[in-house]
Order: structure tokens, then C-alpha cells, then sequence
């Protein structure tokens, strides 16, 4: 996923306008008179950089005239205390937008990191890490793109791009359900079609209705096992195509027991929902005036 100023500058307007309102009172009292300042993105802790074309976003919002430099870039591992960006300008704007760049820099750069974290985990399974829908509201292409950079993949972005029929869905449909709602979306040429299964009674329902992915939502290692073999012997291998996704109850403890059951992918929420912020600051190296 590639972010785009485009699409994402209209949430650091909102996000500037939260902060500054009606204006910086203490910067634009303190630098009544113009100063120009030196200045570095500190990072305090080791980590995966994410966001800094969001940075660089946000202070041309606040002042185009603002020079960014950037010393790395996203996807980077950075060591504790590591000048991350450099920027030269006007004191007022630079301190004006200080607390929105390292807000997204900070959380970005935490999603980026734990998603690292379990990628690292399952190193050497074959099964890949994925991000979900429980995302912050509004902040959901960025914080994909956070994933991304830690080494992880995105699932569906929205509603919209790919279909995936959950319990809820199936449990309106009642009897039949799975094969029903399969069924429906093939006769309509749709492709990469997901079901949300409980338990081996239902994964077998998912297999035989030719579903083309399927989410084993909370089952236990030992069950997804199961399912695993399943799939690749039933009917002399004819399901080996499947793709099987592990969702549920998956941390950084178990992720990797997960991953030895053979499943292909596992989402996991807390990339977005849950991922620590990183701790970065900005400090004033030289004062041009």
C-alpha cells in the first residue's frame, strides 16, 4: 500500500485544526518577531519507522517554506536516540506543528513495529502476517500502510473490495447457510471468496461449497491442525488451493505455535488497535536569528 498526499491531507488538516484551533497562543506571543531554528526528530526507542511522509505532510500544511529533510524511510530499523528528520524554518510554524507530526509519527511508527515483531516471530512457518479492519476510525489507509512497512500484509481495506461472509451473515441464511452464500457470490463472478468458520463441522461446509478462503476464527492450534490436513488430503488434495487464515486470541506468545500448523496467513487486530506508541521528540539544535 502506498499512501498518497492526496488522500491523506485532508486528515492532517483535521488533525492540525484539533490541535492549533483559532491559532498557537504561546508561539505566536513568544516569536512575534520572526526566528528561523534548526531542528531534529529524535527517536527514543528502537524501532520501524513509519510515517514519515505524513511528517513531511503536515509541516507543509503549517508552512511549505519549512525545509524536511528525511534521514531515513519507512520500513527502516532505527537504533535508540537516531536523528530520524531534520527540518529548518520558522520557529512558530516548526512549534506549531510539533505535536501532530510526532502523534502520527509516534503511532504509525507503533504499528510498524509490533507488526515486525510477529513477523519476526513466524520467520521460517511460510505463513504471512495480516492486519484487519479494527482499525482507528479515520486513520485506517495510514495505519495500513504502517503494517505494510513492518513487514506485514493488509486484508480487506473496507466493505468494499473484497467479500467476506462472517457468522453473522450466515446466521441470517440459516440452513445451508454456507453453501448458499457461496454459491451466491460465484454465480455472480466474484473472486477470493472468504467464510468465517467456527469449527471443523463448518470448515467442512466451507471446503465442499469451494470457498476460496477460509478464516478459522478462534479455534485451537490442535483444531486448526486439523483443518490443515483436512484440506490437503480431502478428496485426494483437491482443496490444496484453499487458503487458510487463523483469527482470534493470537498474541506474540502463541502466534508462533499458530503458524507451525501449516495455516497459510493470520490476522491479528491489535496490529492497529492496540500497537504501543513510540516515543519521539523534537529538539532545537540551532537558532538562525
Amino acid at each position: 500500500m502506498k499512501l498518497t498526499k492526496e488522500k491523506i491531507f485532508p486528515i492532517i488538516i483535521s488533525a492540525l485544526k484539533e490541535d492549533i484551533g483559532s491559532g498557537d497562543i504561546t508561539s505566536s506571543v513568544i516569536f512575534e518577531k520572526p526566528v528561523s531554528l534548526l531542528a531534529h526528530i529524535i527517536v527514543k526507542e528502537e524501532c520501524i519507522l513509519a510515517g514519515a511522509d505524513v511528517v513531511k505532510w503536515v509541516f507543509d500544511a503549517v508552512d511549505e517554506k519549512i525545509a524536511f529533510t528525511a534521514l531515513y524511510k519507512d520500513g527502516d530499523r532505527v537504533k535508540k536516540n537516531k536523528r530520524i528528520i531534520s527540518v529548518r524554518g520558522s520557529a512558530k510554524n516548526i512549534l506549531s506543528a510539533e505535536r501532530t507530526v510526532l502523534n502520527f509519527l509516534g503511532h504509525l511508527s507503533g504499528v510498524a513495529t509490533l507488526t515486525a515483531e510477529f513477523v519476526k516471530e513466524v520467520k521460517g512457518t511460510g505463513a504471512r502476517i495480516y492486519d484487519t479492519r479494527k482499525t482507528t476510525p479515520g486513520l485506517r489507509e495510514m495505519e495500513k500502510y504502517a503494517v505494510v512497512a513492518g513487514g506485514g500484509f493488509n486484508f480487506r481495506i473496507g466493505l468494499w473490495d473484497e467479500v467476506m461472509i462472517k457468522d453473522n451473515h450466515l446466521g441470517a441464511l440459516r440452513e445451508d447457510a454456507i453453501k448458499k452464500s457461496v454459491s451466491i457470490f460465484k454465480s455472480r463472478g466474484y473472486k477470493n471468496i472468504e467464510v468465517e468458520v467456527d469449527d471443523i463441522a463448518e470448515f467442512k461446509e466451507a471446503l465442499e461449497a469451494e470457498a476460496d478462503i477460509i478464516m478459522l476464527d478462534n479455534m485451537k492450534a490442535e483444531e486448526i491442525k486439523k483443518a490443515v490436513k483436512l484440506k490437503d488430503t480431502k478428496d485426494k488434495g483437491r482443496f490444496r488451493q484453499v487458503i487458510l487464515e487463523a483469527s482470534g486470541g493470537v498474541s506474540l506468545e502463541n502466534v508462533r505455535k499458530i503458524a507451525k500448523t501449516g495455516v497459510d496467513r493470520i490476522s491479528i487486530g491489535k496490529l492497529t488497535h492496540s500497537a504501543p506508541s513510540i516515543d519521539f521528540s523534537l529538539e532545537i539544535c540551532q537558532n538562525f536569528n
